[in-house]
């Protein structure tokens, strides 16, 4: 027997309470914010995914600093005696060998002709700091040339004192430079500063860095990503995929169902380092997110194929135009049919008849309260 508790009205407040979470479950499928392109859009926007992943991350602090020669990595070339250059074989920025004939100098002390001397190169690099010319005088003190060998190099980082305790030899290193900002150099930590910069409270780490192709120079400006730790099982992206600033943080998802469609999905972030971004919340492993385009995305637009033309296409048969399911009789009117005799129930969808049963419910509560309302007292 039905109480009067109060049982009959909150089964008509749940619902009701359905029918609207439904309801708004619905437009949000239909109101998600795409991007759907066709195939000439994506070649043109050369878009690239990536999969979010969970994994090791590795944790990292963030330094600037500079490039210098490796010591004992520069020679400088002098003459013993004094004279005067005859001869010239090299040029600024040359790369020359051990052994290399650079100068030619004609001795001082008497003699017809007066002796001559060959100064080579005592080890192989680059020709820098060059300060000799044919005919110019010379003397011991003089430094006529330098020669830089350039296969490893010191990266000087200027760490803040504050995470001092972080660092300790033999951490690695990511490294940038402004002219190649594609390129990373790894490195190791060699060792750190025995005193710190008051001035600038910084304190200097030092790191070997391999540079077969000579693409560093002493002299440029780096910024340094210092490994100093790691976490496990970690939800992370490529550092591109993230677009946005501040709290509006958002990346573009691959569509599962639909072709060449990117959904614009606001994230909470988490730590960074030099090529991925952690991921607190917003997306779930096995995503595929877009890393090279997406910031071309976000002006976009919709995109260069309508929500109704890719539902379309995937489905196989009609939707109306702001994605959602035809009723039967839109269904008809899509495709001409102008004949009513035939069945419109055909044409219903499962959210319609989800619809329709949650409606019949609610019209049975309301009448049973009316009904239990109306009964008079025993």
């Amino acid at each position: 027997m039905i109480s009067k508790s109060g049982t009959l009205p909150t089964l008509v407040m749940i619902g009701v309470s359905l029918v609207t979470s439904a309801h708004h479950a619905a437009e949000e499928e239909v109101t998600r914010d795409l991007v759907i392109l066709d195939e000439a859009g994506v070649r043109n926007l050369r878009l690239e995914t990536a999969e979010a992943t969970e994994d090791d991350f590795s944790q990292s602090i963030l330094a600037l600093g500079h490039i210098e020669v490796f010591p004992g990595r520069l020679h400088i070339v002098s003459s013993r005696i004094p004279g005067r250059v005859t001869k010239v074989n090299v040029k600024p920025d040359q790369a020359v060998k051990a052994g290399d004939e650079l100068i030619v100098l004609e001795s001082r002390q008497p003699g017809d002709p007066p002796p001559s001397i060959t100064l080579t190169a005592p080890s192989a690099g680059l020709i820098a700091d060059m300060k000799v010319a044919p005919g110019k005088p010379v003397s011991p003190d003089d430094s006529l040339l330098a020669i830089v060998d350039l296969a490893v190099v010191h990266a000087i980082a200027q760490v803040p004192e504050h995470f001092a305790g972080l660092l300790k030899p033999g951490q690695k290193a990511n490294i940038r430079v402004p002219g190649y900002p594609e390129k990373t150099f790894a490195a190791t930590l060699e060792h750190l500063g025995a005193m710190a910069d008051a001035h600038t409270a910084t304190l200097e780490a030092a790191f070997h860095v391999e540079n077969p192709d000579g693409l560093l120079r002493p002299g440029m400006r780096a910024e340094f990503r210092i490994e100093t730790g790691s976490r496990e099982n970690v939800m992370s992206v490529p550092r591109e995929s993230v677009q946005g600033d501040g709290a509006s943080r958002y990346v573009y998802v691959a569509d599962f169902e639909l072709e060449n469609a990117f959904e614009k999905v606001p994230v909470e972030i988490g730590e960074e380092n030099d090529a991925r971004i952690e991921i607190v919340n917003g997306l779930f492993p096995g995503d595929t997110v877009v890393t090279r385009g997406a910031y071309a995305l976000g002006f976009a637009g919709k995109g260069s194929v309508s929500l109704k033309e890719a539902l379309d296409a995937a489905h196989g048969h009609a939707h109306a135009e702001d994605g959602s399911e035809l009723s039967g009789e839109e269904h008809d009117h899509e495709h001409g049919e102008d004949d009513h005799d035939h069945d419109h129930a055909a044409g219903f969808t499962p959210p319609t008849w989800f619809f329709a049963g949650l409606s019949g419910l609610l019209l049975v509560l309301l009448m049973l309260s009316t009904a239990f309302r109306q009964r008079p007292a025993a």
